[in-house]
């Protein structure tokens, strides 16, 4: 009986509170002794924690593939898409297949990317070029299928349009060019340039499947979608705070694509834009400060309030999807005031990683093991302009 309920449809559900608990108990296992290694062993401490942070990569890396396998075959099953009332054969090929091309054409274009800086740097601007035009051309078709699936399913369908509730179209797309607009006048404030090298690249694959992985360990689900999960953004939020603004919006565009193959509510092109790519590419504003020469020798505060200006414009994206895509569940209540409560959730996502980011920062070996990853990288990376 169990096998087969892992075999079938649902079996994320059986397989999610499994793993949600072994990945509290791994992660409480490698904290008890590392502290325990930090105060009794201090010179074997470091080796612990580099082999610690190696296995949990692996662990989480194949937790990640695993329960992406059975996301797609829950959300996209026959089961789930008569449950809510969807087209399976639309969903498929007008939301799952040009989502997942785009995803993995983003990953392709980043892994040549980053051995063409191994082993053929003086091709890197092309690379850059051509890996760039691809993704804006798999991400346009994406968001053209979307289109064709809201025309052909959503448009007319008496629930989101309907003599109460309307989906906003123009404020949805007019609401998607401010946020772009906002999140990419911010990254500004970041002096380094948006340029990969292999080591920038490798960790940023790292620490994305180390967030994909995490955000699948859920405290608590909303129910039209989001969720309270096991500080899933932290990794994310780290890199963007060691490695720069630029880099960290960048990378959570590309982990906000996953998200929407990962739990797929998606109604119009726009809206997935909110939701899904734009509200995670946030993310990286919080390495806004991660340089700032005032309270320098406090990176938890600096980390703490980039994190919180990530949260706040992440939260900001969310609440305009759900005042102009999803009015039909206000159920005639004011949308805004239900949209602004509803995706308050992230607040508490953020005071959760805030609080294990600071953990994280206030370690002197973490410091010290990351410190090269900051200004001698950069000024490296000008000089190879």
């Amino acid at each position: 009986m169990f096998l087969y309920s892992l075999m079938s449809a649902t079996a994320i559900d059986v397989f999610e509170p499994i793993a949600k608990w072994l990945t509290v108990g791994i992660i409480a296992a490698l904290l008890i002794v590392g502290i325990a290694l930090f105060f009794a062993k201090r010179n074997v401490f470091a080796k612990y924690a580099k082999y610690a942070f190696f296995g949990t990569f692996v662990y989480l890396l194949v937790l990640a593939i695993v329960f992406f396998a059975l996301d797609i075959a829950n959300h996209y099953s026959d089961a789930y898409a008569e449950e809510n009332w969807l087209d399976k054969d639309l969903l498929v090929r007008f939301v799952l297949i040009p989502l997942l091309a785009f995803a993995f054409l983003s990953l392709l274009s980043l892994v040549a990317y980053a051995l063409v800086v191994k082993f053929a740097v003086k091709h890197k601007k092309w690379c850059a070029t051509l890996g760039c035009a691809i993704c804006a051309i798999a991400l346009i078709a994406a968001l053209v299928c979307i289109a064709v699936y809201y025309a052909k399913k959503i448009a007319n369908d008496g629930y989101y349009n309907s003599d109460t509730a309307t989906v906003k179209q123009i404020a949805l797309y007019v609401g998607s060019v401010l946020a772009i607009a906002i999140i990419i006048g911010l990254t500004f404030f970041d002096k380094s340039h948006l340029s990969f090298n292999a080591q920038s690249l490798a960790y940023a694959g790292i620490l994305i499947a180390m967030s994909f992985a995490l955000s699948y360990i859920k405290l608590w689900d909303m129910p039209q979608g989001g969720s309270v999960t096991l500080v899933s953004t932290l990794p994310l939020m780290l890199y963007a705070y060691l490695f720069g603004t630029k880099k960290g919006v960048f990378v959570g565009f590309v982990y906000g694509a996953l998200q929407a193959v990962q739990d797929p509510w998606i109604i119009h092109p726009a809206q997935f834009l909110l939701d899904y790519p734009v509200a995670f590419s946030a993310i990286g504003l919080a390495g806004l400060f991660g340089e700032a020469k005032f309270l320098k020798k406090l990176p938890q505060i600096r980390f703490a309030i980039g994190a919180i200006i990530a949260g706040l414009m992440r939260f900001i994206c969310h609440v305009l999807s759900g005042v102009f895509a999803f009015e039909a569940y206000a159920s005639g209540e004011n949308v805004w005031a239900y949209s602004l409560v509803y995706n308050s959730y992230v607040f508490i996502d953020v005071a959760l990683v805030i609080v294990a980011g600071a953990l994280v920062l206030s370690s002197k070996s973490f410091l010290a093991a990351v410190s090269h990853l900051r200004k001698p990288k950069r000024k490296t990376e000008k000089e190879t302009q």
